[in-house]
């Protein structure tokens, strides 16, 4: 928002200047970000008369003008095009500078010069806010203009411009007269309104024009005021200025009048040429399935039930708060104008302004939200600006749709509670002070105040909000500084952040790279992933506001988004990857609003690992990543786990997938991704992926870590190679060989496996190396050996398995 300093001065006394004004306003709340001086350059240029123009003796293109400032006669050679005696222009004077450089006295073909004749662009002037007369060539003025009058003066360059960091509850400030109440309010000074009366002629508007409002939730008040006998033509000097102030290019008297109203009661206004409305009635209603219609900027726009629109009895005619229709534009031609003064709903101006990549000082204006109370006084305002124009003649009476008024709400102050808020008391004849400054109605009840906030000020509805009104009025630099009291706790992570911080640290000591994707997923992953229709994860939670329709569903697994990973980077001839992600997965909940959300890792590998130049690579297959796992279990204390084969999971290969169980509860899953979900995702390479619930294993980490002393006597080792069915897991026989071999079974280690010709079909070879050790004497080959046979007798038991020779 763009403040004139001048302009405010009308509305309110300033005893300050623009610096402090700024200062006091950035204190209370209302930033202000910078400070334009617009005419600060132009200095030693005025006004002056051209009395008489006489012919350059060496140049058929120039002519000599003898100028009069009023304090002096000056002799100036030009080049103007269209200069005249009588004429009164600005003369730059010698010292001045001008964006083309500094005015200095110079000879022109051997003729002395001592200034310059100014247009519009060497004063670094935009020519477009200029009538078009005057757009080239140099600047022209009234002949009553007074000599000597410095540039800055006569254009309203005299100013500061004050540009507005504004919050976007603070709508009430987007306008002169917001400004002017907030600058009274800080100041403590007076506020000037300006008085709003018309001259009306004896013309009714009763039965000329009718208002009919289709949806009251999207428009709440509609006001229209007819204006007869217009005559188009520029608007005032003063006007002009200050719309240029506010950044506003002026246009014609009647245009010019609503974009000043707006900018002076933040009431954006629209003004229809009135003979070329259909029927003389104006509908606001939503628009219609294949509605079009030019706005003003000559683009047709498509129309949608989304979108409120003016319309007269046949078609579409606005943009509700958005843009006018360019059928029913002000031109030279009109005689007749409708003055349309509304309230529109503030979602529904955002979502059609949105829609058509179409904003404008109306949309933004009713975006944040106008006062519904101004909507008459605005259109009277600009009933009285025509009118004092001399610009045409105000119909009496207005059209006024009004279907539900609103009454200010009352809200309690409490002077206690402002205390607490605060940390300071402020006096109860301050806070009452206060309230009256901002111009609310304020009474007593008790110890207590009742306060009547206007509507105009939207962002206030709570008792909070008031203390705050109070908080930034007293002044936040009145507010002592203290030191926060009470019981402090150092910072520290809760015992699951820490695990959840050890488990990426070793899944990236393991050679893994963390990924982050969203929590958000398309649908069809469900079918790319093999998941049956039954299956609970393609219950998901739907999100009512997706980024996009094909993410509109939280995620369940986070398998899809690594293997969206790797596939885009085996599209770019990435070929060895190994990625890993810490995220949530959300399950719906039967009667709750929130999903339950579960800390889940996913990994997935696939090729081969980095070699060195003493190193081969590695394949990174199950059995890799099955190392993984192990590595990342170990380094939490977690001994209690099985990997069990698992069958009927459709999104792995079957007989290449396992479960990870922890204390008889799966916690995830491992295993090599179905051949036909590989293809889903254009991955020609076998891809081994981990997905594990991070609650069960975080339950379940940093058990005691126990210590054995170093020991005092030699170990004993046995190689034991045993025949069994092939469909037995190597765990099993490893769970009864630890359990046979009591305490002095110090280890297990599987170091071979092998089917072949030597092996009957359907069996399979494994061979263990077993370490025996007594903490306390050195073990005997008795010893161990009663122990192997008891080893022997139990695999044979269990799972009839034969030695090896």
């Amino acid at each position: 928002m763009r403040v004139s300093y001048k302009w405010l001065k009308d509305y309110v006394d300033i005893p300050v200047s623009p610096e402090e004004l700024a200062e006091k306003m950035t204190m209370a709340g209302v930033a202000v970000e910078n400070i334009e001086y617009p005419g600060r350059a132009l200095d030693k240029i005025v006004t002056g008369r051209i009395e008489k123009i006489l012919p350059h003796p060496n140049a058929d293109k120039l002519v000599v003008c003898q100028i009069n400032t009023g304090a002096e006669k000056l002799q100036v050679v030009t080049g103007a095009p269209n200069v005249r005696e009588g004429q009164i222009i600005l003369l730059a004077l010698v010292g001045a500078t001008l964006p083309g450089g500094k005015i200095t006295k110079a000879k022109l073909r051997g003729v002395d010069s001592f200034g310059m004749l100014c247009s519009a662009q060497e004063l670094g002037l935009d020519p477009k806010n200029f009538p078009p007369d005057q757009q080239e060539g140099i600047l022209e003025f009234a002949p009553d203009t007074p000599l000597g009058m410095d540039a800055r003066e006569l254009l309203g360059l005299d100013d500061a411009i004050l540009e507005l960091d504004l919050t976007p509850n603070r709508a009430d400030c987007l306008s002169m007269v917001g400004v002017a109440r907030e600058v009274s309010a800080v100041l403590g000074t007076e506020l000037k309104l300006p008085e709003i009366k018309v001259s009306e002629t004896d013309e009714t508007i009763d039965g000329q024009v009718t208002v009919t409002i289709n949806n009251p939730e999207l428009c709440g008040r509609y006001v229209g005021r007819l204006i007869r006998n217009v005559k188009i033509g520029p608007s005032p000097g003063w006007m002009q200025q200050r719309l240029q102030a506010a950044g506003i290019r002026p246009i014609s008297n009647v245009v010019d009048v609503t974009n000043y109203v707006m900018m002076e009661l933040g009431q954006p206004l629209h003004a229809f040429d009135y003979d070329k409305l259909k029927g003389r009635s104006i509908i606001v209603r939503k628009g219609q399935p294949g509605e079009k219609m030019y706005s003003l900027d000559e683009v047709e726009r498509q129309l949608t039930p989304d979108m409120l629109v003016i319309a007269d009895a046949e078609r579409a005619v606005a943009i509700a708060g958005v843009m006018g229709g360019l059928d029913t534009e002000i031109t030279d031609e009109t005689t007749s104008v409708l003055i349309e003064s509304a309230y529109f709903n503030p979602a529904s101006i955002h979502r059609t302004s949105k829609s058509l990549a179409l904003r404008s000082e109306s949309s933004m204006r009713f975006e944040k939200g106008v006062d519904i109370t101004g909507c008459l006084l605005a259109a009277t305002r600009a009933c009285q600006l025509i009118q004092e124009m001399g610009a045409g003649d105000v119909v009496k009476g207005a059209v006024d749709n009004f279907p539900a008024p609103r009454e200010n709400p009352v809200i309690r102050l409490r002077p206690e509670r402002v205390a607490l808020v605060m940390g300071v008391e402020v006096p109860r004849n301050e806070i009452k002070d206060i309230m009256k400054r901002l111009d609310f109605g304020v009474t007593e009840e008790g110890s207590d105040f009742l306060v009547k906030v206007p509507l105009r000020r939207g962002d206030i509805s709570l008792e909070i909000d008031l203390i705050e009104e109070v908080a930034r009025l007293f002044g936040y630099n009145n507010i002592p500084t203290t030191l926060p009291e009470g019981a402090t706790t150092e910072g520290r992570q809760t015992a699951p952040q820490a695990v959840t911080d050890k488990i990426i640290d070793v899944m990236t000591e393991c050679g893994l790279s963390e990924i982050i994707t969203l929590s958000f997923m398309n649908p069809r992953v469900f079918d790319l992933l093999n998941i049956p229709q039954d299956s609970t994860l393609r219950q998901a939670v739907t999100i009512q506001n997706p980024l996009s329709e094909e993410q509109r569903l939280l995620r369940t697994t986070m398998i899809p988004g690594i293997l969206d990973i790797l596939s885009r980077n085996a599209a770019r001839k990435n070929k060895d990857l190994a990625f890993f992600e810490v995220g949530r997965v959300f399950t719906p909940l039967r009667g709750e609003k929130l999903p339950r959300e579960t800390l889940t890792l996913v990994a997935g590998v696939m090729g081969k690992t980095l070699s060195g130049w003493r190193t081969k690579p590695d394949d990174m297959d199950f059995y890799y990543l099955k190392g993984v796992l192990e590595t990342l279990l170990d380094s939490l204390n977690i001994s209690a786990y099985d990997i069990i084969p698992e069958t009927g999971n459709s999104t792995f290969h079957p007989g290449r997938t396992a479960a990870v169980m922890l204390a008889g509860r799966k916690a995830g899953v491992i295993g090599e991704l179905h051949p036909d979900v590989a293809e889903n995702y254009r991955l020609n390479e076998r891809v081994y992926v981990m997905e594990l619930n991070l609650e069960d294993i975080i339950d379940h980490a940093g058990g005691i870590k126990k210590y054995s002393p170093l020991p005092k006597y030699p170990a004993v080792e046995r190689d034991l190679a045993i025949v069994v069915s092939g469909d037995i897991p190597a765990s099993e026989i490893n769970r009864v060989i630890r359990k046979s071999g009591g305490v002095l079974l110090e280890s297990i280690s599987l170091f071979d496996v092998y089917q072949g010709e030597q092996i009957k079909k359907g069996f399979k070879s494994l061979a263990f190396s077993l370490r025996f050790q007594a903490p306390d004497r050195t073990l005997t080959d008795e010893e161990v050996n009663a122990i192997l046979e008891k080893i022997q007798s139990a695999l044979q038991e269990n799972f009839r398995a034969e030695l090896r020779a």
